[in-house]
């Protein structure tokens, strides 16, 4: 079996292929010259515990189980994880009511542990921390997902897979016996394939004759590191209450599994699908974006949001404006710029922002069309979902 991208998903596919078939032949081809270049490499090791998800949406079961799956494979593999607990907190008396209302989402997903505290309380968990109310939810952690992937990977190779690094797909082919895949003039042969190509995801599905919807949208999100005088501020994680009419999850502070505290990140349309810097232009990606009748219709619909986060990318103070709300102690002077990361955004040709993750079947090849966050925490619940569907048990 064949697998494209050597990012988390990938890789857990890989692996789960591993353990349900000994001896298969598994080939991994990514275009990097590592694993968990993209996507996964510029996680914020947030492992979710599902208090955002429609009951009864693939992220909802997935997240729940790949979790719980997650956890153990890090203690056997002795890698970083830390139950620093989330508070999701209210400063508005209008975040009190969608917090009721995710209130009772989170419930009906079963999320572990999770209550429902006030103003006191809050204090008590963040002494440094402000809001109304809060949802506080002890079990979520953080972990390093580049580590994880890594040891997936590692699993890979020593059960007799293959990882091709510095293999960028070019051509895919449908024949009579399986799957030819290309890179320039080298070919491999597979029965099959799954393409879990992340920020490339519509263009390499796109190569094996699927739709061109949905089609991906780069959004760049970028943080701030906390000076490290202020750093002991934050215990765990301090998450707004989101919007529901948008998939991002709002500027909020993120301990890692380094040490370090993060504030972010913010959603900014990239200028390129691996736009990680605000200087980083691709002409063919912005020709994809434009050509795209969803991205324009989302814009008419968004554009203001849009320009909020324009000048919160542009200006430290106005970026600070929103985390400050949760954290006062916090402001600009106490942050500098860190790195960023994109996210593989789909959208429909109506635009409407895909939310779930989104799995697409052409005989024997499947694409991986839409996997955003808890994809990672997903991840190995990802790769269950994906071999049972193809009657892989």
């Amino acid at each position: 079996m064949g697998i494209v991208g050597a990012g988390i998903i990938g890789l857990a596919i890989a692996r789960e292929i591993t353990r349900r078939r000994p001896g298969a032949r598994v080939v991994v081809m990514e275009k990097e010259g590592r694993v968990a270049v993209h996507q996964t490499g510029h996680n914020s090791g947030v492992v979710h515990a599902g208090i955002y998800y429609p009951p009864g949406s693939l992220k909802a079961a997935l997240c729940t189980r790949g979790a719980a799956l997650l956890r153990e494979y890090v203690q056997e593999k002795g890698l970083p994880y830390v139950e620093c607990g989330k508070l999701v907190v209210a400063v508005t008396p209008e975040d009190v009511a969608r917090m009721d209302a995710l209130a009772e989402r989170a419930g009906a997903n079963a999320v572990p542990g999770l209550r429902r505290i006030g103003a006191a309380q809050i204090r008590e968990i963040e002494p440094h921390a402000a809001g109304l109310a809060a949802l506080h939810s002890p079990r979520t952690a953080i972990t390093d997902y580049t580590a994880v992937t890594e040891a997936f990977a590692g699993d890979v190779v020593a059960a007799g897979g293959e990882i091709r690094t510095s293999f960028p797909v070019t051509r895919i082919t449908s024949t009579t016996g399986g799957v030819e895949v290309a890179s320039g003039a080298e070919t491999v042969q597979v029965d099959s394939l799954i393409i879990c190509a992340g920020l490339q995801s519509d263009l390499v599905a796109g190569l094996a004759g699927d739709d061109p919807g949905p089609r991906i949208i780069p959004f760049r999100g970028e943080y701030m590191n906390v000076l490290p005088e202020k750093a002991s501020l934050v215990r765990g994680l301090i998450y707004p209450v989101p919007d529901p009419r948008y998939p991002f999850l709002g500027v909020h502070f993120t301990p890692r599994v380094s040490g370090e505290v993060e504030v972010g990140p913010n959603a900014v349309l990239a200028f390129a699908r691996e736009g990680y810097r605000l200087a980083r232009f691709s002409a063919r990606d912005l020709r994809s974006v434009a050509a795209w009748p969803g991205f324009w219709r989302m814009a008419a619909r968004h554009w203001r949001t849009g320009l909020g986060e324009m000048h919160g990318s542009i200006s430290k103070k106005a970026y600070m404006k929103a985390a400050q709300k949760y954290v006062p102690e916090i402001g600009a002077e106490d942050v500098v710029r860190a790195g960023s990361g994109i996210r593989a955004q789909a959208l429909d040709r109506d635009g409407t922002l895909v939310e779930d993750f989104r799995i697409h079947r052409m005989g024997r090849i499947t694409a991986v069309r839409n996997a955003p966050s808890p994809a990672a925490t997903s991840s190995m619940a990802i790769a269950e979902h994906i071999l049972d569907a193809l009657g892989d048990g």
